[in-house]
C-alpha cells in the first residue's frame, strides 16, 4: 500500500488501559501498526518510523509501555507481569476503533509483541519482531538460568531483579549511564573484541563500569539522548525496571502457551553485532517451527542493537515492504 500524499503530523494521545493510561503517538491514516519500544527507551524510538509508515499508507502509533513516559506507572511490582501488558496494546487497539492490528515490537517490545500475538490472535494479525528473536513460553525457571550465566560475574538481568538496586546506580545520573548503555550495544561505540561484556557485572561493581565513555553513537545526538534523559528524570527507573522483575511471574502465567509457535506472518530483523542475536542462535534457527508464517528474516551486517535507529532507512524498507505483502 503506497500513497504519494504528504503524510500528516504526527499527533500525542492519552487512552484508557488496564494500566489506567497509555500514551501515544499517532501519524497517518489506514491499517494499524502498533509500535512497542523496549529498554530504557520510549514512543521515541519509533520517530524515524512513525512519518515513513505513515506516508506508506498506514495509521502508525508508537505508545509509551506502562512505566515509561507519560503513561501510568503502578507502584506494585507484579502489575508488570506480561499479560498486563498485552492487555494495555488490546486496550489500545480497542480505544483507537480498531479490531485488529499489526504489532511490531523492539528489544522487549519484541517480547511483548510475540506475547500479544500468542495471547491474542484475534486481535493481533501479524507481528514484527526486532533484535530479540521469538522464544516460545516454556523452558527453565528464568531466574535459574540467568543466575547460571557470567560464572563470577552477575548477568545483568539478575542485576537488575533487587527493587532499588539499579535504580540506585542510575537516577544520580540518568543523562550519562543512559549515554553509556546506549553506546555498549551500538555497533559503532561497543567495546571491541576481548573487552570485558558489558552485560554482566563484577562482583561488586556497576553496570555502568564497562560502558565505553567520551563519544555518542552515530544514530544518538545530543538532542535525542536529552529526550530521553528526561523522561526518565521525571518518572524514575522503577517502571522500566519492573520488566525485568516479572520474568518468574510471566513464565507461570504463559504455562498454557509453553511451546507455542506463532502463526500469523511474521517478520524478524536482528543485527548481526547484537548480543541478542548470537546468544538466541538457536531460537532463530528454530524460526521453522516457531514461526511457521515468517515472510522475511533479516540479519543487519554491522548493526547494534538499537536497529530501528542505528538503520532506520533500510529499517523502514524492509517494515514497509513486508507491510504491504500482508493480505488485507
Amino acid at each position: 500500500m503506497s500513497t504519494s500524499a504528504p503524510a500528516a503530523a504526527a499527533t500525542h494521545r492519552v487512552v484508557s488501559s488496564p494500566a489506567g493510561r497509555i500514551h501515544l503517538v499517532e501519524q497517518g491514516s489506514g491499517p494499524l501498526v502498533l509500535l512497542v519500544h523496549g529498554f530504557p527507551e520510549s514512543w521515541y524510538s519509533w520517530r524515524h518510523q512513525l512519518p515513513a509508515l505513515a506516508a506508506a499508507g498506514y495509521r502508525a502509533v508508537a505508545v509509551d509501555v506502562r512505566g515509561y513516559g507519560r503513561s501510568s506507572k503502578p507502584a506494585d511490582v507484579a502489575a508488570y507481569r506480561m499479560l498486563e501488558l498485552v492487555e494495555d496494546n488490546v486496550a489500545v487497539v480497542r480505544a483507537l476503533g480498531e479490531r485488529t492490528a499489526v504489532i511490531v515490537g523492539h528489544d522487549w517490545g519484541a517480547t511483548i509483541a510475540a506475547d500479544s500475538a500468542v495471547v491474542r490472535p484475534d486481535v493481533f494479525r501479524a507481528v514484527g519482531l526486532l533484535s530479540v528473536p521469538y522464544a516460545p513460553p516454556g523452558g527453565p525457571r528464568p531466574s535459574d538460568v540467568f543466575a547460571q550465566m557470567g560464572g563470577d560475574e552477575e548477568f545483568y538481568v539478575s542485576y537488575f531483579q533487587a527493587t532499588g538496586r539499579a535504580e540506585a546506580e542510575i537516577e544520580p545520573d540518568v543523562r550519562g549511564w543512559l549515554a553509556g548503555f546506549y553506546a555498549a550495544l551500538s555497533a559503532d561505540t561497543m567495546p571491541p573484541a576481548g573487552a570485558p561484556d558489558p552485560h554482566f557485572v563484577s562482583r561488586g561493581g556497576r553496570l555502568r563500569d564497562r560502558f565505553p565513555t567520551g563519544r555518542l553513537p552515530a544514530w544518538l545526538s545530543e538532542d535525542d539522548l536529552d529526550v530521553y534523559a528526561a523522561e526518565f528524570e521525571r518518572t524514575g527507573m522503577s517502571g522500566a525496571l519492573n520488566r525485568y522483575r516479572n520474568m518468574d511471574r510471566d513464565w507461570e502465567d504463559l504455562a498454557d502457551f509453553n511451546g507455542s509457535p506463532i502463526t500469523q506472518p511474521s517478520l524478524f530483523i536482528g543485527g548481526a553485532r547484537d548480543a541478542s542475536t548470537t546468544w538466541m542462535a538457536d531460537a532463530i534457527a528454530a524460526y521453522p517451527a516457531t514461526l511457521p508464517g515468517l515472510v522475511s528474516s533479516r540479519i543487519l551486517d554491522g548493526c547494534g542493537h538499537w536497529i530501528q535507529q542505528e538503520r532506520r532507512a533500510e529499517v523502514n524498507e524492509i517494515l514497509t515492504g513486508w507491510l504491504a505483502s500482508l493480505p488485507g
